[in-house]
């Protein structure tokens, strides 16, 4: 059976920073409604003044945004335009933060995004469990197969277990026989991956790791011990919409759906006739996926495409019947996903509700509704010299990623980062690493 087959041009150990060592650390979120770089100084802080499973204080020292181009449902469909748009935001943070980007780490949420679980078990050789032990059972489980045209994105172990035993997050100086792993695999389509890697190479930019939305966005908003207990964090994000499930502080699964906050944008331009600006402008400003008894009292003035006149008056409710069913798809989508993870059950009362779709007013009275649960709103928390535009929800993913080196050595393999194309090994990468 072949190993897991890795990204290419990609050298995810260079994502990981020593909890007694600081960094700068540059990172990019390539969406369908927006570019954002973010390029941060990372600190080692004493654990109580830090968020739970942190290492580091974050501090921003510099910012860049652009409204994206040549990005559809998340990946990339035009390089000229998306280069131009990463290069803008990148130089932004470059000209605020004083230094030169080299490489960052970036996300992606297109290439039909899943998970698959799999386990590996090794004999023990002796009794108690060694700092070896563990290595060969990792190692072994990076003898998994995955499809023709996929890419691993993460592998994660989510739990071990010795002589059957289950449910053991630690089990260095346990005694048994036969020591198990289970691992959360996290794929994505091969081409979708290299596309996003070739236009962030036209940039002049290396590429240091590649993280799915879901789980950057899970990393910024999920908060106490909702990882602990169970969690799952919707990213509605302008293309597409992603779940990440958490239990017992591991990532156990991800999903995604190619339907987002622009294709409710898209439904109000066709149903008044009007350009994609004015909207966006009317779903931002007036738009609301519950109805009101003030609704149809309220008028609002479009001006229908082609037509240079008077501008139209249509009543609230009008827009509001026209952003609904597309917020029920969305959401109705999402949970039948969450159903079939098979997590359901194990994620308690906890949906957090990020990503910039998000923030439709109504829309978490809505999913209130659909989920049968309560749901928050869930921003980026943790992180100073964030400017006040990118504190909100739609930059979860982003500074998500500015969480993320402190979690990386929690991934079972890493990519050689070989420009030849040549993927490595996963127990290659076990002997280097430890």
């Amino acid at each position: 059976m072949n190993v897991i087959q890795l990204p290419r041009s990609v050298d995810q150990r260079r994502c990981h920073v020593a909890p007694t060592r600081g960094s700068t650390v540059c990172v990019l979120d390539v969406g369908s409604a927006k570019v954002a770089c973010l390029i941060a100084k990372l600190k080692p802080a004493p654990e109580e003044e830090l968020l739970a499973g942190r290492t580091h204080a974050i501090e921003v020292i510099g910012y860049g945004y652009q409204q994206s181009r040549g990005v559809k449902s998340g990946a990339v469909v035009d390089l000229e335009r998306a280069e131009r748009a990463i290069r803008r935001a990148v130089d932004a943070a470059e000209q605020m933060a004083g230094v030169t980007v080299e490489s960052l780490i970036v996300t992606q949420t297109a290439g039909r995004l899943s998970s698959e679980s799999f386990g590996a078990k090794v004999d023990l050789d002796a009794g108690a469990v060694r700092e070896a032990d563990i290595r060969r059972v990792l190692a072994a489980s990076g003898r998994h197969q995955i499809r023709d045209g996929r890419t691993a994105l993460h592998a994660l172990p989510i739990g071990y277990s010795l002589d059957g035993q289950d449910g053991i997050s630690d089990p260095r100086g346990m005694i048994g026989d036969v020591l198990g792993v289970d691992v959360n695999l996290v794929t994505a389509d091969r081409a979708a991956q290299d596309n996003l890697g070739l236009v962030v190479g036209r940039c002049h930019l290396d590429v240091d790791g590649v993280v799915a939305t879901p789980y950057a966005s899970g990393l910024a908003a999920l908060v106490d011990d909702e990882s602990e207990l169970g969690a799952v964090c919707v990213d509605v994000g302008g293309g597409t919409s992603s779940i990440a499930i958490f239990c017992n502080g591991n990532l156990v699964h991800v999903d995604a759906i190619a339907i987002g906050g622009h294709h409710v944008t898209m439904d109000v331009a066709q149903g008044l006739s009007i350009r994609l600006e004015e909207a966006e402008r009317l779903k931002t400003l007036h738009g609301s996926a519950v109805a009101s008894a003030a609704d149809e009292r309220a008028t609002l003035a479009i001006h229908p495409v082609g037509d240079d006149g008077v501008p139209t008056q249509i009543s609230r409710t009008m827009l509001n019947t026209i952003i609904r069913p597309r917020v029920d798809e969305i959401l109705e989508l999402v949970r039948d996903r969450l159903v079939a993870s098979g997590f359901a059950g194990r994620i308690g009362r906890r949906i957090v509700m990020t990503g910039g779709g998000s923030q439709l007013t109504g829309l978490t009275d809505v999913a209130r509704s659909v989920f049968g649960r309560p749901v928050r709103m869930g921003r980026p928390l943790g992180v100073k010299g964030l400017p006040v535009a990118a504190r909100g929800a739609a930059f979860s993913a982003v500074v998500g990623l500015l969480i993320y080196p402190q979690l990386a050595p929690a991934a079972l393999f890493e990519a050689s980062g070989h420009r030849s194309g040549t993927f490595a090994r996963v127990g290659r990468w076990l002997r280097e690493s430890f």
